[in-house]
């Protein structure tokens, strides 16, 4: 009987590792921060101020399931300690929603960590990094997580305007499969008016 109980507590357990397995998903793996651009001489006062979310790509997005995001804000706020408070506006559900993060220099100028970590659960890492802006109509900044022991990475296409250029985009292209992604995991937003000029 109880060789008869640890052999389907051995079977249970090997099915529930391969439901688990199942279940995470398989990603591009994050590149090493070595490989992402850093812009030089980074402005912090010139890069504060309200970006728009003109496209996004990443080893968890997908056109099939994010094909259809709708362009949103973010506005970054310059503190005395040279952090930001970065707050998104989006509509949802036929409100506008406002997320706010805190981001933390680092020694790299233009690398910043999440504040308060501690408050969002799973997450034992977060780096943003300003890989290329011109600060007057576009920035491309890629942002690293570690959740629940999974690397996940995505570039944000910032404007200033709602305007997508080819140009702009097609240079948000190259720079996004220069880190591994394919055009399947970049995707570009539908413009709209709810909530943009909060």
């Amino acid at each position: 009987m109880a060789l008869g109980l640890l052999w389907l507590g051995l079977v249970l357990l090997g099915v529930l590792q391969t439901q688990a397995q199942d279940s995470t998903p398989n990603l591009i793996p994050a590149p090493p921060l070595r490989r992402v651009p850093l812009q030089p001489d980074f402005q912090d006062e010139q890069f504060q101020g309200k970006w728009y979310v003109l496209g996004l790509a990443g080893n968890e997005f997908n056109k099939e399931k994010h094909g259809q995001f709708k362009i949103y804000s973010t506005t970054y706020e310059l503190n005395e300690d040279n952090s930001y408070n970065a707050t998104s506006t989006l509509a949802w559900n036929q409100t506008c929603d406002h997320w706010l993060r805190t981001f933390i220099p680092t020694l790299w100028r233009g690398q910043f960590t999440l504040g308060n970590i501690e408050r969002y659960t799973g997450i034992q890492r977060y780096i943003l990094r300003v890989a290329a802006t011109d600060y007057v109509q576009f920035a491309m900044v890629f942002f690293k997580k570690i959740y629940k022991h999974q690397e996940y990475f995505k570039i944000t296409l910032y404007g200033r305007t709602k305007m997508l250029t080819p140009e702009l985009k097609e240079n948000f292209i190259t720079f996004a499969k220069s880190l591994g992604l394919t055009d399947h995991h970049i995707i570009f937003a539908i413009p709209i008016d709810e909530c943009m000029d909060e």
